[in-house]
């Protein structure tokens, strides 16, 4: 009885370190050593990539397109391929197909999503003064233009209050291809309600209580010759 315990014990203890020896190998073990799961990574199991480059006076406009890749190949060339962005045969047509053959990862569709973004986060942060965001999406000279005209209104003791109501058109009017630097203007109509008032509290432009309808014609910029994705606001 006690031979056969003895067996009985041996041959379970075996087939328990089998079990432990199999499951450490397939699920592994913990070293208390792994890496935590960085809460901030995209969702998709990639790292986010920087928004500004070196100088900081540039970001990618959001909604703006993938990074620019060596390896993108052309876009395939069909009759329509500008539809709803621009009029067959215009010089805006044209442009696109410039702008494509020089950065094939360029996307006028989703550069236009990330423009209307760009336009209303650089009226929101004119409106509130926040010179961090302007310098993010302006180049350098139109941020000084900006700059300025805050420093102005500052000294005056002076304050802007503007809701943004909605952007209902955004139409690219114009492309340009200036050596490797891409030009696009784009054409947007918005509705606001915004006023100024003085350090009284008197309102001096404006009307705090009227949804205006407001047109601009802005130009962004982009090296298709970087890797860089980033564009800049270079006019208005």
């Amino acid at each position: 009885m006690s031979d056969s315990f003895d067996i009985a014990t041996i041959i379970f203890a075996a087939l328990a370190l089998f079990v432990v020896w199999k499951l450490r190998s397939v699920l592994g073990t913990r070293t208390g050593a792994e890496p935590k799961p960085d809460p901030l990574a995209r969702r998709t199991g990639s790292a986010p990539g920087p928004g500004a480059n070196d100088e900081g006076n540039v970001v990618r406009l959001p909604g703006a397109g993938p990074a620019r890749s060596t390896s993108a190949s052309p876009k395939t060339r069909d009759e329509n391929r500008w539809d709803g962005l621009a009029e067959k045969g215009s010089s805006v047509w044209q442009g696109l197909d410039q702008a494509v053959a020089a950065d094939p990862t360029f996307e006028p569709a989703v550069f236009l999503t990330g423009a209307k973004s760009a336009y209303e986060m650089i009226i929101t942060a004119f409106a509130k003064g926040d010179r961090q965001t302007l310098r993010s999406l302006l180049s350098k000279e139109v941020f000084d233009s900006f700059s300025q005209a805050l420093t102005d209104r500052e000294t005056q003791g002076n304050r802007v209050d503007t809701t943004f109501v909605s952007i209902d058109k955004a139409d690219i009017t114009d492309v340009q291809m200036r050596g490797k630097m891409l030009q696009i203007a784009v054409a947007f109509t918005s509705k606001l309600i915004t006023a100024s008032f003085d350090k009284n509290n008197n309102v001096i432009d404006g009307n705090p209580d009227k949804v205006v309808d407001v047109g601009d014609l802005w130009t962004f910029a982009h090296d298709t010759s970087s890797r860089d994705p980033n564009w800049a606001l270079i006019a208005t």
